[in-house]
């Protein structure tokens, strides 16, 4: 039997890169969720006050309009949370073994140059 000096990865490790561009992806896409609710906030709101009212107002159509996006909002943010943490998480997993890849069984320790590979 044969002592590799490197250490096989953990299955956590085999997950490592996918989640972190997975919680990247999606925290790009949350981010861009946020801009796109904030955006069309500001457009309700700015309509609404064209005649003179304020979304601020204590009315029923004023709490509508500042209620429209709140859980697609809280929503986008949680998921942006979730999403962070998991690319930080698997960030430091993949930081912290990034010297232990497994040593490839097939190789013998010798270099080859081009002209090996063309059998010249």
């Amino acid at each position: 039997m044969e002592d590799n000096a490197a250490t096989q990865p953990s299955a956590i490790t085999k997950f490592a890169r996918p989640a972190l561009i997975a919680g990247a992806l999606i925290a790009v896409v949350c981010i861009g969720l946020l801009i796109i609710i904030f955006a069309l906030d500001s457009f309700n709101a700015a309509t609404y006050s064209v005649a003179g009212k304020s979304v601020n107002d204590a009315t029923d159509e004023a709490r509508d309009i500042r209620e429209l996006y709140s859980g697609a909002r809280t929503g986008g943010i949680i998921t942006l949370v979730i999403s962070a943490v998991v690319a930080v998480a698997a960030a430091v997993v993949l930081y912290r073994n990034r010297g232990n890849e497994p040593l490839d069984e097939d190789d013998d320790g010798e270099d080859y140059d081009l002209d090996d590979l063309t059998g010249r």
